[in-house]
């Protein structure tokens, strides 16, 4: 999972069990402070609108919000266009034997990406994405 911003700047978790609520509150624990306030473009999975995390996010209604993409409209969704890098590049420089090597590769790629804030600020570029600059 990642956050990024407009101006280049990511963050990301990477976890190797099931997405579920827990998963997605201990990645919004993560991002909160990151920014001054968190905008998140989160599709309609079950766990981005469940009950725990409607809870969580009353308790930090000043730090973050959660903006819902419409049903069925992944090619919105910005986050695609970092999980479609990772996609294209691991291929190329991919060691990884099992899960656990699998994460240790993503992660070093994400690394990377923060170190370079013009290939973040791409993403917004895309013409279906370009809606995020409106900030």
């Amino acid at each position: 999972m990642s956050e990024f911003s407009t101006k280049g700047r990511m963050h990301f978790m990477v976890f190797t069990e099931s997405f579920d609520v827990t998963v997605m509150c201990r990645f919004l624990a993560r991002v909160v402070g990151h920014f001054d306030r968190n905008h998140l473009i989160v599709d309609r999975h079950s766990a981005h609108h469940s009950k725990t995390v409607r809870a969580w996010l009353a308790d930090h209604q000043d730090e973050i919000e959660l903006h819902f993409l419409p049903s069925y409209s992944p090619d919105l969704n910005p986050d695609k266009l970092v999980n479609a890098d990772l996609k294209r590049r691991l291929p190329h420089t991919h060691r990884a034997r099992n899960r656990t090597g699998l994460a240790s590769e993503t992660r070093r790629l994400f690394h990377l990406r923060q170190r370079q804030p013009h290939i973040i600020t791409s993403y917004f570029k895309a013409p279906h994405v370009r809606y995020t600059l409106d900030e």
